[in-house]
């Protein structure tokens, strides 16, 4: 991202500058990009850096349009958790995100366009869309762009936009809501990893505690790479046996159960993802409880949704075991009738049979997603 495209003004960290050009982690050098607007909060000073000698979906990124000011820190992990969504669909697919959380996912199904997948992304939370980051994993074309240009947000990325998008995105006469929307064409997407064994140690996740301590971390990934790897939750204790989800998903939701899993590896744990035809209806994050996620996702259904889908028949993805069968009761209670959850629970057993109770299909995933970005 070339320095030039970078406007500087009175809101930047007086302190900027203050950070060297590389600097090397575990033994890595890594070369300044940029000096941020700010960090977290306007009195943090901030700069991002990239591994020297790689090529960097985001780390190599081209600002086609800047706003009055540069990007912040928040910026960056949006879209870097945006691109995070996007990258495991090969169909046409949009992720909205507020505050390093999605507020709304949504991937392509049937003839629907590129449009359509966003304002379903969109309308998943439109209150908390409002200043967001929006990704895409294809092109944005001027209908896409249009549609985004007449509500407020932060920054557009995706791996190309046409010519037309680009005048309707640098036309702040008309669309004055967004004069100073941001857009930024970003690298491959393919190249960012995705499955359980594909990331090299550059990847690996670094969080400063308190005292200046490091952990060093794999990065979040996942072993489903395809409905293939689905498996109908199965446990067993010594009051009632062995007990297997015995209820079929219906057509479509498998689709959809993969979908949303993906979606939750970035949502803040305690997360669950409700999703139908290929849309977020609602992400219940950052709660202390797993039931009080799923009750958060359901109220922000009934009281922020603002699409055409109902929640009836609707699938649910839970980044951690359900540790009573409360959750899976609140959500089913709501219309959701497909679940997926890793396993762990010393009540394993009970979960899948009150499932099972409540015609419930229940998968286990092969792993637990929790993420505390």
């Amino acid at each position: 991202m070339a320095e030039s495209t970078m406007n500087r003004n009175t809101y930047l960290s007086k302190n900027v500058g203050a950070f060297e050009d590389e600097i090397e982690i575990r033994g890595k050098r890594y070369r300044k990009v940029e000096d941020l607007r700010y960090g977290t909060n306007p009195h943090q000073p901030a700069a991002y850096y990239k591994p020297e000698g790689t090529t960097c979906t985001v780390g190599d990124m081209h600002v086609l349009k800047t706003g009055k000011s540069g990007l912040s820190q928040t910026n960056l992990e949006d879209i870097s958790y945006a691109l995070n969504i996007v990258k495991y669909f090969d169909k046409p697919a949009c992720a909205v995100m507020k505050h390093v959380n999605p507020s709304g996912a949504a991937v392509q199904r049937g003839d629907e366009t590129v449009c359509d997948v966003y304002k379903k992304a969109r309308d998943c939370d439109a209150r908390a869309a409002f200043g967001s980051v929006i990704a895409f994993n294809v092109e944005v074309d001027a209908q896409t762009a249009t549609e985004i240009m007449n509500t407020f947000c932060e920054c557009v990325v995706a791996p190309a936009f046409d010519k037309d998008a680009l005048v309707i995105f640098n036309d702040g006469d008309k669309f004055k809501l967004n004069r100073q929307i941001r857009i930024i064409k970003c690298g491959d997407i393919s190249a960012i990893p995705r499955y359980v064994g594909e990331a090299s140690d550059v990847h690996n996740t670094l969080k400063v505690l308190a005292d200046g301590s490091v952990v060093v971390a794999a990065p979040l990934l996942t072993n489903l790479k395809s409905v293939a790897d689905l498996k109908p939750a199965s446990a067993e204790n010594k009051t009632l046996g062995t007990v297997v989800s015995t209820v079929k998903a219906k057509p479509g939701q498998i689709e959809d159960i993969l979908a949303a899993w993906y979606i939750n590896l970035s949502v803040r744990s305690n997360g669950v993802v409700i999703m139908k035809n290929g849309q977020t209806l609602s992400v219940g994050t950052g709660e202390q409880d797993r039931v009080g996620a799923v009750e958060q996702a359901v109220w922000k259904y009934n009281n922020k949704y603002q699409g055409d889908e109902n929640i009836k028949d609707s699938v649910m993805a839970s980044d951690g075991f359900f540790p009573f069968p409360d959750a899976v009761e609140v959500a089913a209670e709501a219309g959701v009738t497909a679940m997926i959850s890793p396993p762990g629970s010393i009540k394993d057993a009970d979960v899948i049979q009150r499932a099972n109770d409540l015609g419930v299909a229940l998968f286990h995933a092969p792993e637990r997603c929790f993420s505390h970005h």
